[in-house]
């Protein structure tokens, strides 16, 4: 597999945090779509031999690839999307929970989703999105043998 950036922060309570605190300086909500689509462009590249339909997460409008590896002490998902603003909510996602212990994973609610205004700014297919990779991302820690 290829290298990950993520964590960036010592645990996911920092990162979310650190999520917070980044949006919080933007204004307006065309400002903060900006940051995402900024954040995308910092995702690691994907290879395209991993946009298969065996990696496809469905649930979401926009052609989103997910592939984790690792085990239950550290867990790593590697994600793209064809749109940008996908892109950034998967950088985001994967800041917090990417490069961490699946209990980790199932401790933490994606509380930066709510704090940062996200839950009321997204059109519905993509919170649809959103809530199918968070999903994928906590069951796949859950499937892990402890």
């Amino acid at each position: 597999m290829t290298d990950s950036p993520f964590p960036l922060e010592a645990t996911a309570a920092e990162a979310q945090a650190a999520i917070a605190d980044e949006f919080s300086f933007f204004g307006d909500w065309s400002e903060r779509y900006q940051y995402l689509i900024d954040l995308g462009r910092k995702l690691p590249p994907f290879p395209d031999a991993w946009k298969t339909e065996a990696h496809r997460l469905h649930g979401c409008q926009s052609m989103v690839w997910i592939v984790p590896e690792g085990n239950a002490d550290r867990l790593v998902f590697h994600a793209v999307s064809d749109s940008a603003i996908v892109s950034g909510l998967i950088y985001l996602a994967l800041r917090v929970y990417s490069g961490r212990p699946a209990a980790e994973i199932l401790a933490t609610e994606p509380e930066y989703v709510a704090s940062i205004g996200l839950a009321r700014h997204l059109s519905p297919t993509r919170s649809n999105g959103l809530a199918a990779m968070l999903s994928f991302i906590r069951d796949t820690a859950r499937s892990q043998p402890q």
